[in-house]
C-alpha cells in the first residue's frame, strides 16, 4: 500500500445517482481488503465533490490518518471539479488503470474520480488498486515505465510545497482597478474651498489626482485654466457644463472631458471617488459661492 507507514489510511467516498452503483461496489471491495471507509452516500455531484474535497483538505496535515477520497458520478468529471476547489486536494478523473498510475506518480493525486456510466467494475477495481498502491514519483506510463530523471524528481519534490500553497494565500489586492490602487494607503488633504472634498495629488504638472467627495457635496460653478479628464471609480455625481448648457450624470466607469475655461457645477449623489487629470498644473477659479450654487441647484429640482 503506497502510504506513510506511520499513518493509517482511510478512504472517504461519495457519489451522485449516476455513480452510486459503482461506488457501492467499490466500497464493498475496499472493505474486503480491510481498508477503512467512510461512505457519505449519494447526493448531487457538486455537493458530493464539495463534501469529499472539504474533508480531504481539512485532514491534509493530520499526523495520524491519511485521508484520500473516492468520488463517482456519470462521467467522473463533475465531482472532480468541485473536489478540487479546496487547498491541498488533487482530484483526478481516472477512466483507466493507467490514468490512476499517472495521477499518483506525477500529481500525488489524493482523490480519485470514476465514471459510473463508462467504467466497468473490473476496470474500476484495477484503477482503484493502482490509486491505492502507486507511490508518488514512481515509474508510470507517462515515463514509459522508467524511473523519472533526477531533475524531474526534483521538480516533483518542489511541486508538493508549491501546490500546497495554492488557495491558501490571501488575494494580492482587493481591487483589480489600477487607478483605485493609487489611492490605497495614501493620505487625502481636504479641499479647503469646497466642503466635503479631499484630494491626493499623485503627479504634478500635468497634475493627476484621486479626489473624494461625500454624498450631498456641491462644487460651486468654477473653471480651470486647463482642460481635464475625469474617470469615476466609485459613486455617482451630476456635472452641469454651464458654458455649453449640458448636463452629465456619471457613475462608476464613466468618463468626462471638460475643456479649459468651461464653467461647470457639480453635485454628488453618493460618496464618490474619481481620478482626474488636468492638461497642465491644477488650479481652480470660483465663479459663484456655495450658497449661490445651492440656491441654483434648488431651482434645478
Amino acid at each position: 500500500m503506497a502510504q506513510n507507514p506511520h499513518r493509517r489510511l482511510k478512504i472517504v467516498v461519495g457519489a451522485d445517482a449516476f455513480g452510486c452503483a459503482l461506488k457501492d461496489a467499490l466500497v464493498s471491495y475496499l472493505q474486503s481488503i480491510a481498508i477503512e471507509v467512510e461512505d457519505l452516500g449519494s447526493d448531487d455531484y457538486y455537493y458530493v465533490g464539495e463534501k469529499i474535497g472539504r474533508i480531504v483538505s481539512s485532514s491534509a496535515n493530520s499526523s495520524e490518518t491519511e485521508i484520500r477520497g473516492l468520488v463517482a458520478c456519470g462521467t467522473g468529471v463533475g465531482v472532480a471539479i468541485f473536489a478540487n476547489k479546496f487547498p491541498g486536494v488533487y482530484a483526478a478523473t481516472c477512466l483507466t488503470p493507467s490514468d490512476a498510475i499517472n495521477a499518483r506518480s506525477i500529481n500525488n493525486c489524493n482523490v480519485i474520480a470514476v465514471s459510473g456510466m463508462s467504467t466497468s467494475l473490473e476496470t474500476a477495481i484495477e484503477t482503484l488498486n493502482n490509486f491505492l498502491n502507486t507511490p508518488f514519483k514512481s515509474p508510470c506510463p507517462a515515463s514509459k515505465s522508467e524511473p523519472w530523471p533526477e531533475e524531474i524528481q526534483t521538480f516533483f519534490d518542489n511541486s508538493l510545497t508549491e501546490m500546497a500553497k495554492i488557495g491558501t494565500t490571501p488575494p494580492i489586492s482587493p481591487s483589480s482597478c489600477s487607478i483605485c490602487n493609487l489611492a490605497a494607503g495614501r493620505d487625502f488633504s481636504p479641499i479647503e474651498i469646497i466642503p466635503g472634498g479631499s484630494m491626493k495629488i499623485v503627479r504634478e504638472t500635468p497634475t493627476s489626482a484621486v479626489v473624494r467627495f461625500t454624498a450631498g457635496s456641491i462644487e460651486p460653478a468654477h473653471h480651470h485654466k486647463h482642460g481635464h479628464d475625469v474617470v469615476v471609480m466609485k459613486g455617482r455625481k451630476i456635472v452641469w457644463n454651464l458654458t455649453k448648457r449640458e448636463r452629465f450624470e456619471l457613475g462608476v466607469g464613466d468618463f468626462l472631458f471638460t475643456p479649459s475655461g468651461d464653467v461647470h457645477r457639480v453635485k454628488y449623489l453618493e460618496d464618490t471617488e474619481f481620478f482626474i487629470r488636468w492638461d497642465g498644473a491644477w488650479d481652480i477659479q470660483l465663479d459663484e459661492d456655495l450658497a449661490t450654487a445651492t440656491a441654483n441647484l434648488e431651482k434645478e429640482t
